[in-house]
């Protein structure tokens, strides 16, 4: 069997049995790694190399945590509790909770996609937003399986369709280029067209989650909740102003400076400066914040290690190559073989950014040959490479929603994001991409 499938199967099935996803990602990576050639020292140096990598991001959500647990302190997340309380009202109307669930679940997914063009911000919004609607959302109890994939529908829709922001770097300077360096003219070809009905794969995934899947209650501790976001602080004027404002800034700070770790530490030197949080006590809820959001940053630190193992043993670009002979001449075959390795490379290596290199070299002319139109090739490699984005346990369009539905304990990774995720859009978005290639 292919490393890189052996890798990805082993670190898939030890995460949905519970094993700890950074144990699952550095056993799969030992097994792609030995069975790819690497031997064990070379395994492990690759995985060592690769692991720097994710650091850069990593001590940023470790900072953002510190920035959301001092946001927790002004009182911020009461002030929104209660006020939720107040629209749904004593009587808690039926009609009113639909209006107010939907209204929140809709700023979210707006929030969201925002990030990826309006203010492209990426993940780094996630840990200051979420954390603080924790309450409102368990008062309503709404299903958190339901806003994780409302996140990752913001993070990558955008990217994959509108040519803005990250959209213009996906699409224009990493698909329609790596298409042109592999002998494909690309004038004239509308990239909204071409991924048009992917992403209405997407939204499909997003309103089947919300329509059936997760439209029923589903109840959470709220005194574990009250303990993590500090609900009984007193709330008042200086402190909220004050939080709404560091906001603002650690967001203005990051588009300046590109800077997720700027960002989050001129948030928090704000609030320290305020005096909304003492500054003898602001190592003291750093370090929450760092215990908070160290398990993300462990598994964003092993992905990249186990991404660079899955590049060291040279498979990858085997796999794809291989799966160009088991094609024949056949279309739809051939659509669905490419979108299938596709899948399991950017799961592996967590990046769909990063997996178009990989696979435009050998997909494009395979599919030119095959009779596949300009338009068809572009939504193929753009959906190939989008796959497994969304449902993958090291990919950032997961791990970000985790970091902020799980700062109480109440959210698993696996089965509460990845799960959900994956079968919600890498299996729409499958069907939509190979129907947009052998339609177009």
């Amino acid at each position: 069997m292919n490393a890189v499938v052996l890798a990805v199967l082993t670190m898939l099935v030890l995460s949905l049995l519970r094993t700890n996803v950074v144990v699952a990602l550095i056993i799969g990576a030992l097994v792609g790694g030995l069975a790819g050639g690497l031997g064990l020292d070379n395994t492990i140096q690759a995985f060592n190399e690769g692991i720097g990598g994710g650091a850069g991001v990593a001590l940023s959500y470790a900072l953002l945590g510190g920035f959301a647990v001092a946001i927790s302190q002004s009182g911020l997340p009461h002030l929104l509790a209660d006020r939720v309380v107040l629209l749904l009202g004593r009587d808690h109307d039926p009609q009113r909770v639909r209006w107010v669930r939907n209204g929140l679940i809709a700023v979210i997914v707006l929030v969201a996609i925002s990030s990826q063009n309006v203010m492209p911000i990426h993940i780094a919004f996630i840990p200051l937003l979420i954390p603080p609607l924790l309450m409102v959302m368990s008062r309503m109890q709404l299903d958190r399986r339901l806003i994780a994939c409302a996140l990752t529908f913001g993070l990558v829709t955008p990217y994959m369709f509108l040519p803005v922001g990250f959209g213009s770097i996906f699409l224009n300077e990493i698909l329609l280029k790596n298409i042109a360096n592999a002998g494909l003219a690309v004038e004239g070809i509308n990239v909204i067209e071409a991924m048009g009905i992917p992403a209405l794969g997407m939204v499909a995934g997003l309103l089947v989650a919300l329509l059936f899947s997760y439209r029923n209650k589903r109840v959470y501790d709220l005194e574990r909740i009250e303990v993590a976001e500090h609900l009984e602080v007193a709330y008042n004027r200086k402190g909220v102003s004050v939080a709404l404002l560091a906001i603002a800034l650690a967001f203005i700070s990051q588009l300046y400076t590109d800077s997720m770790v700027m960002g989050a530490l001129l948030g928090f030197i704000l609030f320290s400066v305020t005096g909304v949080v003492r500054w003898q006590e602001s190592d003291g809820l750093l370090v929450d914040g760092m215990k908070m959001m160290a398990t993300i940053g462990f598994i964003m630190i092993s992905a990249s290690g186990f991404a660079q193992v899955l590049r060291e043993t040279g498979e990858i670009a085997t796999l794809v190559s291989s799966s160009a002979e088991w094609i024949g001449q056949s279309k739809p075959l051939a659509a669905l073989l490419m979108l299938v390795v596709g899948l399991l490379v950017t799961m592996g290596i967590g990046s769909s950014f990063s997996t178009i290199p990989i696979i435009a070299a050998i997909y494009v002319p395979l599919a030119a040959q095959l009779g596949f139109s300009p338009l068809a090739i572009v939504a193929l490699v753009g959906t190939a490479a989008a796959l497994g984005d969304a449902g993958s346990p090291a990919s950032d369009s997961t791990l970000g929603p985790t970091a902020g539905l799980n700062v109480d304990g109440q959210h698993n990774h696996i089965w509460d994001t990845v799960v959900p995720t994956f079968l919600h859009f890498n299996l729409p978005l499958l069907i939509a991409g190979w129907f947009a290639a052998i339609t177009l």
